[in-house]
């Protein structure tokens, strides 16, 4: 009997699959494609959908087959982005973000996977920021070891991108975490990788928004232990 389940989730997938990339080819721009893959080193297969298009792409599918148990979604996400195609991995993405409330600490082993495998910032920063923050904004007991541990990975800088980023929405709304971003912030601020330096300013700048001494009072002893990009994000609003 479980088999029998197994081979019709596959089968569902398959259809689910097959309809996102049709639905994605029909808006393919082959001029675009091209610009894209160039600004973005990449050597994936681009069919140079724009994000606004792709995000629509995504919430019909989900809509129209109403998905949003949790299996199918890790499913599809997952089956997303095996394929060789930019924009069905920014179709998984979107279909984690869209369908975040259903992951839970679990989840966290695929996310980091395909953190680490991102190889952009274009696919990461969504990732982090709303999937894997949904996750750890919901269970913070559960996944405050975890993080810890990709805040300290010392062989992917998305992974400690994504580490980062986990918590900035929380942050971006005078809330969150901020004892443990200043940890990892701290640990980090010597790295010369520049979108972590990037991801440490990014999260200072959108947190003095709301709490601007908070920032003003963390960043002021470091200003010279800081990169220029950390320094010029931090200090924006402040």
């Amino acid at each position: 009997m479980a088999g029998r389940r197994d081979q019709l989730m596959d089968e569902f997938l398959d259809q689910l699959l097959g309809e996102l990339l049709a639905d994605l080819a029909v808006h393919a721009d082959p001029a675009r494609a091209a610009s894209e893959q160039a600004y973005l080193k990449s050597d994936r297969e681009f069919l140079g959908v724009t994000v606004p298009v792709g995000r629509k792409v995504v919430r019909r599918l989900l809509v129209a087959h109403d998905i949003a148990d949790h299996d199918t979604v890790v499913g599809l996400a997952a089956a997303c982005w095996d394929l060789p195609l930019f924009e069905a991995r920014r179709a998984a993405v979107e279909i984690l973000v869209h369908r975040r409330e259903v992951l839970v600490p679990d989840d966290l082993a695929m996310l980091q996977d395909m953190a680490r495998t991102c190889e952009t910032w274009a696919l990461l920063d969504g990732l982090a920021a709303e999937a894997v923050g949904s996750v750890v904004t919901r269970y913070p007991a559960d996944t405050g070891p975890v993080l810890d541990r990709w805040a300290a990975d010392p062989d992917s800088l998305w992974v400690r991108r994504a580490a980062l980023l986990s918590l900035l929405v929380p942050l971006r709304r005078g809330e969150g975490d901020w004892d443990r971003f200043c940890r990892y912030a701290e640990a980090m601020l010597d790295e010369r990788e520049f979108f972590i330096r990037k991801a440490i300013g990014w999260v200072l700048r959108d947190t003095s928004r709301r709490r601007p001494e908070l920032v003003r009072a963390w960043v002021e002893p470091r200003l010279d232990q800081m990169s220029g990009v950390t320094r010029r994000e931090a200090l924006k609003y402040l």
